[in-house]
């Protein structure tokens, strides 16, 4: 049970609430953006529930080894917007990054993208955001997290090899290493046994360097908060791999939401989940609440007090499961 911050998202103040409601609400690992800040966020978040009697979930960090929609951020120059424009990027924003006036609040923005078509002139462009090869073994050796997760796709084998051998050089003992591929790629979507393969391509190099691998099957990417229907893909595409799939748990993530538990059969074989944009959608009131307030969720217990039956409410059925 896994709990996504966003490979891209820098607001702090919200991940560290997120991260003390679902770490206190039972979940086992806490996925966020490989950044120096983030990351001490994220532990302020985790030591505030541990000191209430929860157990510290792992921490993870988000890399890529190529351009990837998890990894980028919107933007675009208010400016040139025109003064009657009724802002629909505003109202399709799910991470509260576009107000009502100015362009994106950066931090907030984790690249869902939702934007982009929904500007009618087509202002908005997207900005990669990319660490460099020289950048990783030393960042990571200052974040020492728990585990980390390559976000992947077909047909980028031979990066994903670069990368995972900068993620070595760090000589950061991970507990698991956590492989995030869907069927989508830069040549356009793959089926099933594709994209089995391209898992099993990522397994050797893993297994040669002893490490317990994790598949993060991603059935739609960062839409668990559109709707119901979004739990079908992620459960679909675990259906169609998992036959043809490397050893190594399968977890669904990609549209994830409080409806995927009740697709799953008992022989579907999903040893976990990861929800990002349900979770964060949940609390998101009460965060607005707190900001207006002046002060952290966390710190003000008629709402955390509100927030966490919620968070309760999205993880435990798991658990129970």
């Amino acid at each position: 049970m896994k709990l996504i911050c966003g490979a891209s998202n820098q607001d702090l103040a919200a991940i560290e609430d997120l991260c003390a409601l679902y770490s206190l609400a039972g979940v086992h690992c806490i996925d966020v953006a490989a950044d120096d800040a983030v990351a001490a966020a994220a532990r302020r978040g985790i030591a505030w529930a541990v000191g209430r009697g929860a157990d510290a979930p792992w921490l993870m960090v988000s890399l890529s080894d190529g351009e990837d929609p998890h990894f980028r951020k919107a933007r675009f120059d208010p400016q040139h917007c025109p003064v009657d424009c009724p802002r629909p990027c505003q109202r399709v924003c799910p991470a509260l990054a576009i107000g009502a006036s100015g362009g994106v609040i950066a931090e907030r923005c984790y690249g869902c993208g939702r934007c982009l078509p929904a500007c009618p002139l087509g202002l908005i462009t997207e900005a990669p955001q990319l660490l460099s090869p020289e950048a990783v073994p030393e960042l990571l050796a200052r974040l020492r997290p728990d585990a980390v997760e390559l976000h992947s796709q077909p047909g980028r084998g031979e990066a994903f090899q670069r990368r995972l051998a900068q993620v070595l050089a760090s000589g950061v003992p991970l507990r698991r290493l956590a492989v995030s591929m869907g069927p989508e790629g830069g040549a356009g979507p793959v089926g099933p046994e594709r994209l089995a393969a391209e898992l099993w391509q990522r397994f050797a190099p893993l297994r040669q360097a002893g490490l317990r691998v994790l598949w993060q099957l991603d059935g739609r990417p960062m839409s668990g908060d559109v709707g119901a229907g979004t739990a079908h893909a992620a459960v679909k595409l675990l259906r169609a791999v998992r036959p043809w799939a490397p050893p190594g748990p399968l977890q669904l993530a990609g549209g994830t939401n409080a409806s995927s538990l009740g697709l799953l059969h008992p022989g579907d074989g999903a040893a976990g989940v990861a929800f990002g944009g349900m979770a964060r959608r949940l609390l998101q009131p009460l965060l607005q609440q707190a900001e207006l307030r002046g002060s952290p969720l966390r710190e003000q217990d008629d709402l955390w007090r509100q927030a966490l039956p919620l968070a309760q409410g999205l993880v435990q059925p798991w658990l129970r499961r």
